[in-house]
C-alpha cells in the first residue's frame, strides 16, 4: 500500500521545498560521469512534481542551481546549463498540458541567454495555469535575496516612501523574490547532508527539517510521501508549548 493513502489529507503542507542533493555521489557510485547523475536526477524532479501533485501540495520549490555552484568544473557547469535547456524545452508542454505553473526565483537575468530565453517562455506560457505551482531556483542564493531586499527597503525609505515604523516582516517578504508564495513548511533535502546551502534562509525560518539518505536521482514519489508522513507526525509550536497547542 502506498503511503499516500495513510496521509491526513487535512494537513498536507501546502509548499514544499526540496534541496535536490547527490546527482554527482550517485553517478560515481555507479561509475558514471556526475553529468550522468545530473540527467537522472531529472527523472527525479519528475516523480517529485508528480507526488506533489497527487499529494494536494500547491508549491514545490527545488534548489536547481545556486549562485556558488558556478565554482564547479566548467564542463559541468556548461552541462548543466545544456540539460536545463533541453529539459525546459521537452517538459514545458507536458507541464502546460498539466496546469502546472512555472516559477524562478535566482538571478536568472544572469545566465547564459538560451537559459534565460527558455525560462522566460516557460515562465510565461504557464502563468494563466491553476495547478501545481514549481519553483526553480536558478543562479540563486538566500543571503542576495536578502540583500537585495535590503537595498530595496532602504531606497523606499530615502525616496520617502515609507516610514521606518513601516518596516517589518510582511514588508521584507514582499521585497523578496518569493513575494505572494507562502514560507515552505516542510524543506527535504537528500543525500544525507545536514545542512542548508544558502537556501531560503528567511523564508523556512518556521519549516520543519527532513533529510533523506538517498541521493537525489533515487528518491521517489512514496519519499516524498514518507517525508510529509513524517511532517505530519511532529508538532508545530512556534515557541509555544504543547498544552499551548492541544487547547486550541
Amino acid at each position: 500500500m502506498s503511503i499516500i493513502n495513510k496521509l491526513n489529507k487535512d494537513n498536507i503542507p501546502q509548499h514544499i521545498a526540496i534541496i535536490m542533493d547527490g546527482n554527482g555521489r550517485w553517478a560515481k557510485s555507479k561509475g558514471q560521469t556526475r553529468l550522468f547523475g545530473h540527467a537522472m536526477g531529472v527523472e527525479s524532479v519528475r516523480r517529485a512534481l508528480t507526488g506533489a501533485t497527487e499529494a494536494g501540495v500547491s508549491y514545490l520549490t527545488l534548489y536547481a542551481f545556486s549562485t556558488e555552484n558556478w565554482n564547479r568544473p566548467k564542463e559541468e557547469v556548461d552541462g548543466l546549463m545544456s540539460l536545463l535547456v533541453d529539459t525546459i524545452t521537452k517538459e514545458i508542454e507536458d507541464l502546460d498540458k498539466n496546469n502546472v505553473i512555472v516559477k524562478t526565483i535566482g538571478d536568472i537575468d544572469a545566465m547564459p541567454g538560451d537559459c534565460a530565453l527558455r525560462l522566460r517562455a516557460a515562465t510565461d506560457k504557464t502563468a494563466k495555469n491553476t495547478g501545481t505551482t514549481l519553483i526553480l531556483a536558478l543562479n540563486y542564493s538566500a543571503k542576495e535575496e536578502i540583500k537585495n531586499a535590503i537595498k530595496s527597503i532602504a531606497q523606499s525609505y530615502k525616496d520617502n516612501e515609507i516610514e521606518i515604523e513601516a518596516i517589518d516582516n510582511d514588508l521584507i517578504d514582499a521585497n523578496l523574490s518569493t513575494k505572494g508564495i507562502p514560507h515552505p513548511e516542510l524543506l527535504i533535502r537528500t543525500s544525507g547532508e545536514i545542512r542548508l546551502s544558502n537556501f531560503l534562509l528567511w523564508q523556512i525560518a518556521y519549516s520543519e527539517l527532513y533529510f533523506s539518505e538517498k541521493f537525489w536521482p533515487d528518491f521517489t514519489e512514496e519519499d516524498l510521501y514518507g517525508a510529509i508522513f513524517d511532517y505530519q507526525n511532529r508538532e508545530r509550536r512556534f515557541g509555544m508549548v504543547s498544552e499551548q497547542i492541544n487547547n486550541k
